[in-house]
């Protein structure tokens, strides 16, 4: 898929990938630009139930304890 910038600086979202993703009309989206490629983000509605369960299986109970145990040993 191609797109065209326009004289005013816009770009299309090809309607194949709007229907994928089900983007609508004022969904909002950020531009991440590395120097190398540029990324398209959809920011979520709610970003905050978009983190749920992103990080399952981490065992971040655990590294959070870990680090703490750090903090410690480093103030003695």
């Amino acid at each position: 898929m191609q797109t065209t910038l326009s004289r005013r600086g816009q770009l299309v979202l090809a309607a194949e990938i709007r229907k994928r993703r089900n983007f609508k009309e004022g969904d909002r989206f950020v531009w991440l630009d590395d120097g190398e490629i540029i990324k398209l983000i959809p920011i979520p509605k709610d970003p905050i139930a978009a983190l749920q369960g992103r990080g399952k299986g981490e065992n971040l109970l655990a590294k959070l304890m870990d680090e703490r145990r750090k903090d410690r040993e480093r103030e003695q």
